[in-house]
């Protein structure tokens, strides 16, 4: 009986293994598939950032894209956004506050309104925090919004005209 329990235990092992290994490769094809025909055609960090996030239902938390939704079970694409959505959020916090501040400058500069007036809503609401991924630690949260408060108020001094001293 004890080789028989082994065995079934070492069976299940396996499977268990192999089912892993083959949502791994599913959650890959899904990664692959959406940077290549979806992220790709957007350029900037904060661009594809604010494209991910809003992609994310706000009351769940759970992703949605429809194209993903046909190829892919559920599963796959939540994990495969939540890791995209996490890893740009990542690269855009490695990067030099005067590389992210041209990249928010051009993001903004898409939005409807321009610069100006993506500046002074991002102010005043906060509109930003929206665009951090649930799962990131709370200090790289607290990071981000630091940068994009300082980053949006040297974008908010360059739109308003110089004070000039008489």
């Amino acid at each position: 009986m004890a080789g028989f329990c082994a065995e079934k235990c070492s069976e299940c092992g396996t499977l268990r293994a192999m089912r892993t290994l083959t949502q791994l490769q599913q959650n890959r094809r899904v990664v692959q598939d959406f940077t290549q025909t979806t992220l790709a055609g957007i350029p900037g960090l904060f661009a594809r950032l604010a494209y991910i996030a809003s992609l994310r239902d706000l009351s769940s938390g759970r992703y949605e894209h429809a194209g993903l939704s046909a190829l892919y079970p559920d599963e796959a694409i939540q994990q495969a956004l939540q890791l995209c959505h996490e890893q740009i959020f990542e690269r855009i916090l490695e990067s030099p506050l005067s590389s992210q501040e041209e990249d928010l400058r051009t993001c903004l500069a898409g939005m409807e309104g321009g610069v100006s007036a993506a500046v002074c809503h991002w102010r005043r609401n906060e509109a930003y925090r929206v665009l951090q991924p649930e799962a990131a630690p709370d200090y790289l949260k607290d990071l981000f919004c630091s940068n994009l408060r300082a980053l949006l108020e040297v974008l908010d001094r360059e739109r308003a005209p110089a004070h000039s001293v008489a």
